[in-house]
C-alpha cells in the first residue's frame, strides 16, 4: 500500500498538518528529496522513486503515445513530475502519463496543468497499486478525465476505462492482455501490442 507521509518522516524544523488538512501550500514547503508527494482530498500520498519494470513500461507507453499524437498533431504527451490540479479533489497529482488536447495547449512557463487532462496513465507497482485502482480511479473519474489506463507490468496487462459522452461513471473499455493489441476511445486509430509495452519475458 502507499506510504502516507506523516510529520514523523518530514523535516522537524517545520510544522506539518494532520492528515486530511494538506494544502497546495503546504505541498510547496515540502523537501526536494526524489520522492514523489501528492495530495489527494487534504491527504498526503509519498511513494519513493519506482522499480525497473515500472519506468521501463513508463517509457515505452510514453513513446508510442508520444509518436502517435504528434504524427497527427493531437496535442502533448508528457511524464511525471508534472503537476496536475483536479480542483476541489487533489492538488496535485502527478500521474505516470498524461496527455492535453491541442485545443488546451499549455503556456510555455506552465508549472501545472489545471482540470482533467485527456487521457492519463499509472503503471501499477507493488507500492501504489491499490491507490491506483481506487482511491486515483475515483479521483479522476470524479474530475471528469475522459480516460485511465491502468498499465500493470506485473501481469502484463493494460486495463482502460472510459467516461462515457455525458456520464459520470468510468465504464471499462477492456483489459487488455499480452497477446493483444489495445484500442483507445479517446485517441481513435491507436493501436498497441501490449506486449511491446513491458519489458520482455525471458
Amino acid at each position: 500500500m502507499i506510504r502516507q507521509a506523516t510529520p514523523a518522516v518530514l523535516p522537524t524544523t517545520e510544522s506539518w498538518p494532520t492528515q486530511g488538512n494538506w494544502t497546495y501550500d503546504d505541498y510547496l514547503r515540502l523537501p526536494d528529496d526524489g520522492r514523489r508527494y501528492e495530495i489527494i482530498k487534504g491527504v498526503l500520498y509519498v511513494t519513493n522513486a519506482p522499480a525497473y519494470d515500472h519506468q521501463y513500461a513508463v517509457s515505452k507507453i510514453f513513446y508510442a503515445l508520444m509518436h502517435f499524437i504528434e504524427a497527427k498533431a493531437l496535442g502533448v504527451v508528457l511524464t511525471a513530475p508534472f503537476e496536475i490540479h483536479l480542483p476541489g479533489i487533489a492538488r496535485p497529482v502527478l500521474p505516470d502519463i498524461l496527455f492535453i488536447g491541442a485545443a488546451r495547449a499549455l503556456p510555455d512557463n506552465a508549472r501545472f496543468f489545471e482540470g482533467a487532462p485527456d487521457l492519463i496513465v499509472e503503471v501499477l507497482s507493488p507500492s501504489t497499486i491499490r491507490v491506483d485502482q481506487s482511491l486515483k480511479l475515483d479521483a479522476y473519474e470524479q474530475a471528469g478525465v475522459p480516460e485511465y489506463w491502468l498499465a500493470d507490468p506485473k501481469t502484463r496487462t493494460v486495463t482502460i476505462y472510459a467516461l462515457p459522452i455525458g456520464g459520470q461513471e468510468y465504464v471499462l473499455h477492456g483489459r487488455f492482455g499480452p497477446d493483444e493489441v489495445l484500442t483507445s476511445p479517446q485517441l481513435a486509430g491507436l493501436e498497441l501490442p501490449v506486449a511491446s509495452l513491458f519489458l520482455p519475458t525471458t
